[in-house]
């Protein structure tokens, strides 16, 4: 049986490059996106492997229920959740509409396909869900000075992040791998859509993300960092929340005890 990958934002940047690479590498890929004319010439582009567009709106509930059925009908080896919307802005100035739209695109879809695909991928005993979020997920401590408003867009990564941890722990010994992406500033679209010229700042290629992402996923990395060289960083920082997470008690910390 030849392995099958769902691809979600598969029409340009990350998703577009996963969907290639996976394409090259001899699997048949769904490939869903907003854009039916990129889909139809990514398909275009590998006639020998079968590439079926699906056009799907991930901001939508008709979008992401599409898209689950055919991720809990379809014998997927590999869901790759990496549809994305650009929207950086301070919190008070974010629209309502576009708020949901950022929650539903990077918090609710990857949540529900993710849900649809992990039954058929447990009745297998195999497969894998990459998760693309980005380092932005771990800027929470960051001087406002040094990073772009993003409330709600790094609130979204971080929950792909521990979704992604947890997951992977309720699935261990299942056969079914879990790992969540975080690149750091990437060279696609993304910035451009919403008129930030990162022209001057050092980027990686789309191609080298997925390149690690694969890698990663061989290494058994939960959490795959494709510009961070040193891993022990990741360790820390994860060590340190367990720390934290484990120094709890039901007895009041004296610091928020009355003087």
């Amino acid at each position: 049986m030849s392995k099958l990958a769902l691809v979600t934002g598969a029409t340009s940047g990350i998703g577009r490059a996963f969907a290639r690479r996976l394409a090259g590498d001899g699997h048949d890929v769904i490939a869903v996106g907003r854009r039916a004319d990129r889909l139809e010439e990514l398909a275009a582009e590998f006639p020998g492997v079968q590439v079926r567009p699906v056009v799907a709106d991930l901001s939508t509930d008709d979008g992401v229920d599409t898209v689950a059925a055919l991720c809990a009908d379809e014998p997927l080896s590999m869901l790759v959740n990496n549809a994305g919307v650009a929207h950086y802005m301070p919190l008070a100035d974010l629209p309502a509409g576009k708020a949901r739209e950022l929650v539903h695109v990077k918090v609710v879809a990857p949540t529900m396909l993710t849900r649809a695909a992990v039954p058929g991928m447990l009745a297998r005993k195999a497969g894998a869900v990459v998760n693309v979020a980005g380092m932005i997920a771990f800027s929470g401590p960051a001087p406002a000075a040094q990073m772009p408003r993003r409330a709600v867009y790094a609130g979204a990564l971080a929950h792909l992040v521990t979704m992604s941890q947890v997951l992977h722990a309720e699935l261990s010994g299942t056969g079914v791998r879990v790992q969540v992406l975080c690149p750091g500033v990437v060279a696609t679209e993304f910035h451009e859509r919403q008129g930030m010229d990162l022209g001057a700042v050092p980027r990686m290629s789309a191609e080298d993300v997925v390149t690690a992402g694969l890698r990663g996923l061989e290494l058994g990395e939960v959490v795959c960092a494709p510009g961070v060289e040193d891993g022990r960083l990741l360790r820390t920082v994860f060590e340190a929340e367990l720390a934290a997470f484990g120094g709890q008690s039901p007895r009041l910390a004296e610091r928020y005890r009355p003087s």
